[in-house]
């Protein structure tokens, strides 16, 4: 019987990364992590699906960092930084 997949989030970088996995043990692995991400407080477990769509188990979703958008398997950083022009940021904690 196959595991219950749990989503996980976290920020590498210039991205948000979201991945659907059975484990946060996983979800290192996967983001290709070195140190407990969780036990630091750099990663958490996502609350909501809702959120996002996981189209593959197991495999990393990114978005730019401080935007709302969807997350995807490739994802474009963002190239104006004309403040009136950017994706609004999210004000509710991130889950």
């Amino acid at each position: 019987m196959a595991r219950k997949l749990k989503t996980y989030q976290t920020s590498q970088g210039f991205y948000d990364l979201a991945i659907a996995v059975p484990s946060m043990k996983a979800a290192l692995e996967a983001w290709g992590a070195n140190s407990n991400l969780f036990h630091r407080g750099f990663a958490e477990e996502s609350r909501t699906q809702r959120r996002w769509q996981q189209p593959k188990p197991s495999v990393a979703l990114k978005r730019p960092v401080g935007t709302n958008g969807p997350f995807d398997e490739e994802s474009e950083l963002l190239t104006d930084l004309d403040p009136e022009k950017r994706p609004a940021r999210s004000k509710a904690p991130r889950l």
